[in-house]
């Protein structure tokens, strides 16, 4: 059997990365700094450090968002692309970073009380208010 790989980079390719095996179902993330971090709300997946590989680290640029969070982004064109708890052995991907098909869908919303009021979450999905 052979390990599956999932290749994603930032919108101008500076920062690439790759993770070693399969993927978590994402969450969509409603919270106010994630709105503010990517423009509309979050979604990512969490995927252990170890299985996580970046290229262009030089690009890549952290912004310590709270105590315990860094977020990740691209210093050239600004994209989002990881969620980092510091004191934790994994990382959140942005689902929108990923190169192809993924092989997973969203599994939940986090953080609903949250949500811009410009839209509204119609997808049957669990909502958890936190």
């Amino acid at each position: 059997m052979t390990e599956t790989n999932h290749n994603g980079s930032c919108l101008c390719g500076a920062v690439r990365f790759v993770v070693k095996g399969p993927l978590a179902p994402p969450s969509a993330c409603h919270c106010t700094m994630c709105r503010k971090h990517t423009g509309h709300f979050e979604a990512g997946t969490d995927v252990p450090k170890a299985a996580l590989t970046i290229t262009g680290e030089e690009n890549l640029t952290w912004f310590q968002s709270s105590e315990k969070v860094r977020r990740g982004f691209c210093a050239i064109c600004g994209s989002s692309l990881f969620f980092d708890p510091l004191h934790l052995d994994w990382t959140g991907i942005m689902m929108g970073a990923f190169d192809g098909p993924t092989g997973v869908r969203l599994a939940m919303h986090i953080f609903v009380a949250d949500k811009g009021d410009y839209y509204e979450i119609a997808d049957g999905l669990p909502q958890n208010l936190q």
